[in-house]
């Protein structure tokens, strides 16, 4: 099921999620854009049976994955900067147990790894902490549900996506 929901002032974007979110990508450097399809592959493994919520604001392109389809239960996000890709760890990201200090930010909730590769969603530690945060998510991933590509927002005015060289 696709549920999109758009601003009264714009018009509802032609072609589907998928379609959508590619074109999105698509807007950043080929690297980081390369860099982005890899982390999605590899978080759509991680996470099977989620939504994704895809918001194209003014500042950023994000990709949240929840259990459900409420902003409100996504556990992480991926944030994609016209530099570089950072994961976010959305619900419990304060609380989480981070010997390696791979953690930034200082909010009450949210922190966050920039990464400098997709691979790093491979490393142990990285691992870890995604496991923590999904053991703390509620409700859990039901991995028998298909995944869910839902475009949530698309702002009509944005940033450059690409770096000014």
């Amino acid at each position: 099921m696709v549920k999109r929901r758009f601003p009264s002032k714009t018009a509802p974007p032609v072609g589907s999620p998928a379609s959508q979110l590619s074109g999105f990508m698509a807007k950043y450097d080929p690297a980081i854009a390369a860099e982005g399809r890899s982390a999605l592959a590899t978080l759509r493994r991680i996470l099977p049976g989620g939504g994704e919520l895809v918001y194209d604001n003014y500042n950023w392109l994000v990709v949240g994955f929840g259990p459900t389809e409420r902003p409100s239960e996504a556990v992480l996000s991926l944030v994609f900067t016209p530099r570089w890709l950072t994961l976010c760890f959305l619900l419990h990201g304060a609380q989480l147990s981070d010997p390696e200090r791979l953690l930034r930010g200082s909010g009450s909730r949210v922190r966050n790894i920039r990464l400098a590769s997709a691979k790093d969603l491979n490393r142990p530690a990285v691992r870890a902490l995604i496991g923590e945060a999904l053991s703390r998510g509620w409700p859990g991933f039901d991995q028998r549900r298909p995944r869910r590509l839902i475009i949530k927002s698309i702002s009509a005015k944005q940033r450059p996506r690409r770096p000014s060289r």
